[in-house]
């Protein structure tokens, strides 16, 4: 069997999280078994419909490295990929569903049908309009009478069926509604659409939250009606915010966009939600996208829900940016230099004192906002214990280490270094005695992201012996 995925999201304006992570299983399932991965838009519910929403759908996928095999902007063999444009074969299917007896035309209207059903009693709507004769309802369709098509439901029992995550699930038919597949407008909805694009499309796998599990029967009885083959179905568990709230954007829950432009690297996202709901099975925590693809196992998924945890991507992304060579890195933190620095540092510098520091790129603004301001500082930051020191020898160590300084015609980290080691052997102090004091006048802060003369380096030495003369 050829392994075919799909993923299919609305145009609804942003990236959930969830939806990535599912898309990734999915592009995961077929790449690990030499599959194809498909991108169909389903934009059947025109209400939710956002502009430009598809091309973050694009942007996204192609960001993380999930390319499609088949798609709206690539075509293949079994297109339309876009919902909206496949209205005419949602509209056969669901007039030969009702001649196989797997449907029937409806005439309620919806104020009608939610008259019948009460949520909180669990009390599901059979439709009245299933009794009418076939020829009946032809008749009253041919008429002009609005009408939709609903799912009939007349199986008593359990519905069986098998689920890679979960195992064998039951059902009681009695739970399942006579639910619309076909709107008055002609559209279909969801529930019917998927399964029509899935069989033609020869989907073999389906992706999607556990929550669709209650409606997996109805799309069963969909499929058996029309004497198809269901797709084998891995449905997941939930992404939770925390143990009580699932994620949501609409609870200012970041969206992929959001972590982006919060600083997280895309790849590191995509490794992180990965984790969310799937276990390797060794300790091993940091994959590349090709390495989940030889990794990958839709058999070691969790039924235990997953919680976001922030920190724990922070962690992970802190490793992504130590992995980066220093190109990538020094490109990346000058678009952030740019949008904070009005003075001129050294760049260069500055990107290899940031590196091996921080988590996410936007820790470079919070970290380094001391270049941009002259420290003001306490002169208390200069008492310190553990480097045996106090104001009076701080300024003394200060004005030993200017004209020393002054007179260095080689800026560099290293140079400026055994510089300040010379003064304090010169003047029989300890190391930390001179470096601790210019960090702290440099700065101003009692923690830094740097030694003193990383931090000098930084600077540059006009800016370097500026802020020592004013101490």
């Amino acid at each position: 069997m050829v392994v075919r995925t799909r993923f299919a999201p609305s145009p609804t304006g942003y990236m959930h999280i969830g939806n990535l992570r599912t898309a990734l299983y999915e592009y995961l399932i077929a790449k690990s078994n030499g599959g194809q991965f498909i991108l169909r838009i389903e934009d059947t519910d025109q209400k939710r419909f956002v502009e430009g929403a598809t091309d973050i759908i694009y942007n996204t996928l192609k960001t993380v490295g999930m390319n499609w095999d088949e798609g709206p902007d690539i075509g293949g063999n079994f297109g339309p990929y876009i919902q909206s444009e496949r209205l005419p074969l949602y509209q056969q299917y669901a007039h030969k569903l009702v001649e196989l007896g797997g449907a029937h035309y409806c005439f309620c209207s919806k104020n009608e049908a939610d008259e019948q059903k009460d949520e909180e009693a669990n009390i599901k709507f059979k439709d009245p309009c299933k009794l009418i004769g076939l020829e009946e309802a032809k008749k009253r369709v041919a008429e002009g009478e609005p009408f939709v098509i609903r799912q009939t439901i007349n199986k008593k029992g359990k519905s069986i069926f098998h689920d890679v995550v979960y195992g064998d699930i039951e059902i009681d038919y009695d739970e399942l509604d006579e639910g619309v597949l076909l709107k008055s407008d002609g559209f279909p909805t969801y529930n019917f659409a998927n399964v029509i694009d899935d069989h033609l499309m020869q989907i073999s796998h389906v992706v999607r939250g556990n929550e669709y599990i209650s409606s997996t029967p109805k799309y069963n009885l969909i499929y058996e009606a029309f004497g198809w083959t269901p797709p084998t179905y891995v449905h997941v568990a939930q992404v939770m915010k925390d143990a009580q709230h699932k994620l949501s954007k609409r609870n200012g829950d970041a969206s992929f966009q959001d972590l982006v432009a919060k600083g997280f690297l895309p790849q590191a996202i995509l490794n992180y939600i990965a984790l969310l709901g799937w276990n390797p099975g060794t300790e091993q925590e940091i994959f590349s996208l090709d390495q989940l693809k030889q990794t990958f196992d839709a058999n070691r998924l969790n039924k235990s829900p997953a919680i976001f945890d922030i920190a724990k991507l922070k962690w992970m992304n802190g490793c992504y940016i130590r992995a980066l060579d220093f190109d990538s890195f020094h490109k990346l933190a000058c678009l952030e230099y740019d949008s904070f620095l009005t003075r001129e540092v050294n760049r260069v510098a500055l990107s290899k004192v940031l590196q091996p520091r921080i988590e996410t790129l936007k820790d470079i603004a919070q970290v380094a906002y001391f270049i941009e301001q002259r420290p003001n500082f306490s002169e208390d930051l200069f008492i310190n214990k553990k480097m045996k020191t106090d104001v009076t020898i701080a300024r003394q160590a200060i004005q030993l280490a200017l004209p020393a300084l002054a007179a260095l015609n080689d800026w560099s980290n290293e140079a400026i270094f055994n510089c300040l080691k010379d003064v304090a052997a010169q003047h029989e102090l300890k190391n930390g005695q001179v470096l601790f004091p210019v960090r702290i006048a440099l700065t101003g802060l009692e923690t830094t992201p740097g030694g003193a003369s990383e931090i000098a380096e930084v600077l540059g030495k006009s800016e370097t012996l500026s802020r020592l003369e004013m101490c």
